[in-house]
């Protein structure tokens, strides 16, 4: 996480591409509940299966200013898994979004593109240290605005979705303001280059 989070490449004129990044491993309420929805689906998470089934037991998230500093951390990220070998890819990139500006934006990497109508916007990376590994980290990349309505979503919408219909009406809203917000930014940005 430091790796990424103070990495040289990531300085640009003087500033930090990252804004701040944390880690957390999951909580064991959280795993119970979660194996739990997982069985509700007919997936059963065992104690033989449980590293492969869940993929998120620790989890790092990178949090930045413009959307469009995402291909420098992108960069560094495939840096650790093509060059260094120090990482693999559990799986091929992801990027989550409900803004099909996004999903344009998001298509110019090397990542699958899935457009998520609970407004959830976010790249996911899954990345093991061998193959063989049972250990598994996921990386989060989103900007600043996207968590914001993150941490609103997961305290009232997330894991179990809202019925109020005022409240997911506003959630919904909130995704649009983020979208605008984040796209204001990276025109600041062009418009303080030139």
């Amino acid at each position: 996480m430091k790796y990424i989070g103070v990495h040289p490449d990531l300085i640009v004129n003087g500033h930090q591409i990252v804004h701040s990044f944390k880690s957390r491993l999951k909580d064991r309420e959280h795993l119970r509940a979660k194996i739990l929805r997982k069985a509700e689906l007919g997936r059963e998470i065992n104690a033989q299966n449980l590293f492969t089934k869940v993929t998120d037991l620790a989890g790092v998230r990178i949090l930045h200013l413009f959307q469009e500093n995402f291909a420098e951390i992108d960069a560094i990220i495939r840096r650790k898994v093509t060059e260094d070998g120090d990482w693999i890819f559990d799986e091929r990139p992801k990027a989550y979004t409900w803004d099909p500006e996004a999903v344009t934006f998001f298509q110019r990497f090397d990542l699958d593109v899935s457009e998520k109508t609970t407004s959830y916007t976010s790249v996911h990376y899954l990345v093991r240290p061998r193959t063989d590994s049972p250990l598994c980290c996921e990386i989060q990349v989103r900007t600043l605005f996207e968590e914001i309505w993150g941490e609103v979503d997961h305290q009232i919408n997330y894991p179990v979705p809202t019925d109020n219909v005022a409240l997911y009406e506003q959630i919904k809203v909130l995704s649009k303001i983020v979208g605008a917000g984040s796209r204001l930014l990276d025109s600041l940005k062009r418009v303080q280059n030139g």
